[in-house]
């Protein structure tokens, strides 16, 4: 479907960028631009993947100029660009809705204006039931995606929206932080044992946002059906791998912003998705500005689902310690740390 199609990744120098582009470098897509405010990133990527299809542009989603530039003769969008830590928005939160929110809204406007045929937007599960900073500015982003969704009908344009919990040893996760503290010989340091997220690799990452671009409609949410683990089982199958089941573990408390387990669905979300096998479809709400609707009409969905509960961490299937560490195999990261390689996590 990428067939000499131009496609557009918006913070494209981070680990979802890097991965899209291991993925369709040998493909038969046409261009594939990169697009951040990082020339030292861009520059290492130009060198490292030596491609005549990519393009670089140097730019940031908060300027509406630079977005518009990059977005002439785009077919596809992957919108990735954000602020993603959540210490850095929970002091700084006008930049992260400058980025999340704003910047969000600077990409949907210059794609209806270019016509572009579909945009998917990358969100997390800290947007559902949001306590930080960072969740909340992730949340309004889906709402202005959803917003922007609306009356696209004959535009030829489709937005739509993916969200995907912890992406392991991408760059800023607890992966590589756990694997550098034991070379380090300091304590893995966790933060409540029993505190679980979902895991992905960035390879499910990828696989999401194409599920989302080849079935989305305007206005839906894809999710992908996830296990998780606590950080505690994650902490042991990482200290298995690395031959060093004995190592020190240090609990520090649960730092502030940080919930005790994550959701991909909320409860209300949960009442109308559509389980498509790996995925969850969750469908735009259709009501318009006849108030009324919501005022006078409720959701007999919602109702029947009093009893029912979300979709998170604690209730998906959960890893054991085998199990965790099967599954960081399939990570390259992890494959050379168990031969007992000192490597690099994921750019």
């Amino acid at each position: 479907m990428f067939r000499e199609n131009v496609l557009l990744i918006t913070g494209g120098t981070g680990s979802f960028g890097n991965a899209v582009l291991r993925r369709f470098l040998a493909s038969d897509i046409g261009e594939i631009r990169i697009f951040s405010r990082d020339e030292k990133k861009q520059d290492d990527m130009r060198k490292r993947y030596n491609s005549d299809k990519l393009k670089f542009y140097i730019g940031d989603v908060r300027d509406q100029r630079s977005v518009g530039q990059a977005m002439r003769g785009v077919d596809f969008v992957f919108h990735a660009a954000a602020l993603k830590q959540v210490p850095s928005c929970e002091f700084h939160p006008m930049q992260a809705v400058r980025t999340n929110v704003l910047g969000t809204e600077n990409v949907l406007e210059a794609a209806i204006a270019a016509g572009v045929k579909r945009v998917v937007c990358l969100s997390t599960d800290k947007a559902v039931y949001p306590i930080n900073a960072m969740g909340i500015s992730k949340a309004m982003m889906e709402k202005v995606m959803v917003a922007a969704s609306r009356n696209l009908e004959g535009t030829g344009t489709v937005i739509c929206g993916t969200r995907y919990g912890n992406v392991m040893a991408s760059r800023g996760s607890v992966i590589p932080l756990f694997v550098d503290q034991v070379f380090s010989g300091k304590p893995i340091t966790i933060t409540d044992p029993t505190m679980t997220r979902f895991m992905m690799t960035l390879a499910d990452a990828v696989d999401l946002v194409l599920y989302a671009f080849e079935h989305g409609n305007n206005g839906d949410i894809f999710v992908q059906k996830a296990p998780a683990a606590t950080v505690e089982t994650l902490a042991k199958a990482i200290l298995a791998l690395m031959g060093k089941p004995d190592h020190p573990v240090s609990v520090m408390g649960t730092r502030h912003g940080e919930k005790l387990y994550e959701a991909l669905l909320s409860r209300e979300e949960m009442a109308c998705a559509e389980d498509m096998g790996d995925y969850y479809r969750v469908p735009p709400d259709g009501r318009d500005l006849n108030y009324a609707k919501f005022v006078e009409q409720g959701e007999t969905r919602l109702t029947q689902t009093t009893h029912g509960e979300d979709y998170n961490s604690h209730n998906t299937t959960r890893l054991d310690v085998d199990g965790m560490a099967r599954l960081l195999l399939k990570l390259d990261f992890m494959q050379r740390i168990a031969r007992g390689e000192h490597a690099a996590a994921e750019e």
